[in-house]
C-alpha cells in the first residue's frame, strides 16, 4: 500500500466510530464485570487506529479496502428455515449452535443434544449460559484474547453481547463434535462472532468453528465483514481438537483472533482451512502456561483471483517440557497473495522444549505471491527447535509422469495441486466434513489457472 492510499489514524478513527454508531442498543447487563469489560473495550476502540502496512505485523497485508466500505451491525437476523441451513450441517455433530449475521438463532440450533445433560456439558449461547455458569465464564471471557493494542479485538469485545459457549466438565469426554456455525446473509453488515471453549481437567472435546455464506442472488458479489474472537482454555490433561473453516464470499472481509491457553499435560490439536473472503487474516496465539503441554497446528490456505489470506501464529513456550508441531500450507493461484508469519518463542526456563515448524507454499502462476516469515526466539539452552519454509511450483517431472500414465496436462496439475492440499484436510477427524472439504478443494483446484 502506498503512502497516498494508506489508512490514516483519522480515517481509521472515523471508521471505528461509524461501527459503534451502527451498533444496536443493548440492554444493560446485570453483571457489572461484563459491563465493565465492554466499557474498557469501547475506550480502547476510541484510542486505537486500524493497522496499516507501516505496522510491522501488517506490512504484507493492505486492509485499505476495508476502510473504504461502510458496514453496520445487523438490526435483526435474516429469517432462515432449517432447509436453508441443512447443507451446512455436519452429520456427526448432533450438538449445534447457529448464529445468523452474528445473532443467535435458537430455532436452527441444537444445544446440548447428544452431549447428555447428565454429564454437565454446556453448549449454549452466552445469554443462557450466564444464568447458571457465570462463575466459570467470568475468569476467562475477554481475558485470553487481549484487546489493549488490537483494534479488531477491541471492537469485537466492545460489541460483546452474545457468544457461543462450550464448557466440558472435569473428566468428561464428548464423543460427538460440537458445531458452531456462523452464517452471513446480509450485505455491508459487520458481525462480531465470539466463542469461548472451556475444557476442564481431564476432559476431551472436538469443536468445529465454521464460517459460511448464504447469499441472496441479488447481492451475491457484495461485501460483508466478519470480525471474530475465540478463546480456548485447556485445564490440566484436557484434550481439545479445534477445526476452523472459513469459506465466506468472494468479496468478504474476515478478521479473526484466536487465543489458546494450555494447562499441564494438555493437548490442543488445530486444523484451520481458509478458502473464502477477498481479504482474510487469522491470528492464532497459543500459550503453554504449564509444563508438558502439547499442541499441533495444521493450516491450509487455498486462494486465487485477487484474494489475500494472511495467517499469523505465535506458539509461546512459557514452561518446560512443552511440545509443538506446526505445518501450514498455501496454494496460491491467479494474482492472489498469501502471507504466513509463524513465531515460536521459548522463554527462559522453558527447558526441554521440542518445537518444529514448517511452511510449504505452492505458486501456480507467475503473478501469485507469498510472503513467509517463520521465526524462532529461544531464551533457553536445552531445547530442540526447527523451522523452515519452501516456495515452489509443481514438479515438472511429476507432471510428466502422470501424463505418461494417460492424464492430460491440466488433469495432472489439478491432481498434484489437490494432493498438496489434501494432506492438511486429511488431518480432520470428522469424516463427513473431511469429505465435504476434499470435494471443495478438488473443485477449486480444477478451476485454478
Amino acid at each position: 500500500m502506498s503512502d497516498a492510499t494508506a489508512l490514516t489514524p483519522a480515517i481509521a478513527g472515523r471508521y471505528l466510530e461509524s461501527l459503534l454508531a451502527g451498533q444496536p442498543q443493548r440492554a444493560a447487563s446485570p453483571l457489572a464485570w461484563l459491563k465493565a469489560l465492554r466499557a474498557e473495550a469501547v475506550e480502547r476502540v476510541g484510542a486505537l487506529r486500524l493497522p496499516t502496512t507501516r505496522d510491522e505485523e501488517w506490512r504484507f497485508t493492505d486492509i485499505s479496502l476495508l476502510g473504504k466500505t461502510s458496514f453496520a451491525s445487523a438490526l435483526s437476523a435474516t429469517y432462515l428455515e432449517a432447509a436453508d441451513v441443512a447443507p451446512f450441517y455436519i452429520e456427526e455433530a448432533t450438538t449445534r449452535l447457529v448464529f445468523v449475521d452474528g445473532i443467535y438463532a435458537p430455532e436452527l440450533s441444537s444445544p446440548n443434544a447428544g452431549s447428555g445433560t447428565h454429564s454437565g456439558v454446556v453448549v449454549s449461547n452466552l445469554t443462557s449460559a450466564m444464568a447458571a455458569h457465570a462463575a466459570a465464564i467470568k475468569p476467562h471471557l475477554g481475558r485470553h484474547a487481549p484487546f489493549t493494542n488490537d483494534a479488531f479485538a477491541a471492537q469485537n469485545t466492545a460489541f460483546l453481547h452474545d457468544a457461543a459457549v462450550v464448557i466440558v466438565p472435569r473428566d468428561v469426554s464428548v464423543a460427538a463434535p460440537v458445531h458452531l456455525l456462523f452464517i452471513a446473509t446480509q450485505k455491508e453488515v459487520v458481525s462480531t462472532p465470539r466463542c469461548l471453549v472451556l475444557a476442564e481437567a481431564g476432559s476431551a472435546v472436538t469443536v468445529i468453528e465454521d464460517y459460511v455464506v448464504l447469499y441472496q442472488p441479488r447481492w451475491q458479489e457484495e461485501a460483508h465483514f466478519t470480525n471474530a474472537v475465540t478463546e480456548v482454555v485447556l485445564a490440566d490433561n484436557a484434550h481439545v481438537t479445534h477445526i476452523r473453516v472459513q469459506r465466506e464470499g468472494s468479496k468478504a472481509f474476515h478478521i479473526a483472533n484466536c487465543a489458546v491457553s494450555l494447562g499441564r499435560a494438555s493437548n490442543y490439536q488445530s486444523v484451520s482451512v481458509a478458502l473464502g473472503a477477498r481479504l482474510s487474516r487469522y491470528n492464532l496465539n497459543v500459550m503453554h502456561t504449564a509444563e508438558g503441554a502439547t499442541c499441533a497446528l495444521d493450516g491450509l490456505a487455498l486462494i486465487s483471483g485477487r484474494q489475500l489470506a494472511d495467517t499469523h501464529s505465535c506458539i509461546d513456550h512459557a514452561q518446560p517440557h512443552g511440545t509443538s508441531r506446526q505445518l501450514h500450507k498455501c496454494i496460491v493461484g491467479g494474482s492472489a497473495h498469501a502471507v504466513f508469519n509463524g513465531k515460536v518463542m521459548v522463554r527462559e526456563g522453558a527447558q526441554r522444549t521440542d518445537a518444529r515448524q514448517s511452511n510449504r507454499n505452492l505458486l501456480l502462476t507467475a503473478k501469485a505471491h507469498i510472503d513467509t516469515k517463520p521465526q524462532l526466539e529461544i531464551f533457553a539452552s536445552d531445547v530442540k527447535c526447527t523451522h523452515g519454509a519452501t516456495v515452489g511450483q509443481l514438479d515438472s517431472e511429476e507432471v510428466f509422469y502422470l501424463q505418461s500414465r494417460g492424464l492430460t496436462d491440466a488433469a495432472a496439475r489439478n491432481l498434484l495441486t489437490y494432493a498438496f492440499g489434501a494432506e492438511i484436510i486429511d488431518r480432520i477427524p470428522i469424516a463427513s466434513l473431511k469429505q465435504q472439504l476434499e470435494q471443495t478443494v478438488l473443485e477449486q483446484t480444477a478451476s485454478l489457472p
